[in-house]
């Protein structure tokens, strides 16, 4: 008789606990609402976004971000969104995460819910042009999603659409060492979906294109003199510099692989290689913002 009216108490208990988080949920997403319509009351304002921990880090460091004292954040789906003033000029701040599908959500989510004019991505990348060294800034103005293939087995036909080909087979050790079984990938143009475009049908997209408007606002910066030392016993071999309109690739990848690297270039012609920037300047070619990645 007990156990048989326990269960009615447990599926109660339950339904009452779902009650209150889902709740508490509403709750939270009605203060978020609210605290968005007062943000961008002060708006517009230019996004900023980094990835990782060690970029947020420094970006405060430098003391350029000054936080809104009303609304320094607003916390949005694991995110957290920073507003102020960085000499003068509005921002929303928010750090990504790694990753094309981090920085494609965190994108999309600050242009969606706050009053954005423009977006500038800052971050490290891997270099793959030999004419750079660490510690140099470079500012693209074209940025190619590298990371979208068609794997096939040796004796596999490449779509002719493929924009690159790479033939695991070359890179045998000795070269020219029988067949390499890994075969060989081909490169695949982009597929968006734009506000100008007709809805529901997708457009090819290889290079992504920086907002020329703040490409050549950006070209003033070359010459700029950069720090060579961090500190007296901390110092780059070689004067970093400044490099505007070089072309960049993006992909789900960590690069650390010389000969990849050296393909990449001699393909694509880009200097440098990350695993987010595409993922950004995608966002901003479908709904048309200003975009500048550093």
């Amino acid at each position: 008789m007990a156990a048989t009216q326990l269960k009615p108490c447990l599926v109660l208990l339950l339904t009452f606990s779902l009650l209150a988080f889902a709740s508490a949920i509403s709750r939270n997403r009605i203060k978020s609402l609210n605290q968005i319509k007062e943000v961008n009351r002060k708006g517009p304002y230019i996004g900023l976004i980094t990835v990782i921990a060690t970029e947020e880090d420094a970006f405060f460091a430098s003391g350029s971000f000054k936080p809104d004292p009303k609304f320094p954040f607003i916390d949005l789906s694991g995110r957290r969104f920073r507003f102020g003033v960085v000499r003068g000029r509005k921002v929303v701040y928010v750090r990504c995460g790694e990753g094309m599908t981090n920085a494609v959500a965190a994108t999309q989510q600050m242009v969606d819910l706050f009053d954005i004019k423009g977006i500038i991505h800052f971050g490290i990348a891997g270099n793959t042009n030999n004419s750079m060294s660490i510690g140099d800034v470079t500012i693209p103005n074209q940025i190619a999603h590298t990371g979208l293939w068609e794997w096939l087995n040796t004796n596999g036909t490449l779509d002719s659409a493929d924009v690159a080909q790479l033939e695991i087979g070359d890179y045998n050790v000795p070269k020219g060492n029988g067949t390499n079984l890994l075969g060989h990938i081909g490169y695949m143009e982009e597929e968006y979906y734009s506000v100008a475009g007709e809805p529901n049908v997708a457009e090819s997209l290889l290079w992504a294109n920086i907002s020329p408007q703040w490409l050549q606002l950006a070209s003033n910066l070359e010459g700029m003199k950069l720090e060579q030392c961090v500190n007296s016993s901390l110092c780059l071999t070689e004067k970093p510099k400044l490099v505007v309109g070089l072309r960049a690739s993006t992909s789900n990848i960590f690069l650390d692989n010389a000969a990849y690297r050296d393909f990449l270039f001699q393909k694509f012609g880009v200097s440098s290689a990350d695993m987010e920037s595409a993922g950004v300047a995608m966002v901003k070619h479908s709904c048309f913002y200003f975009f500048l990645l550093v």
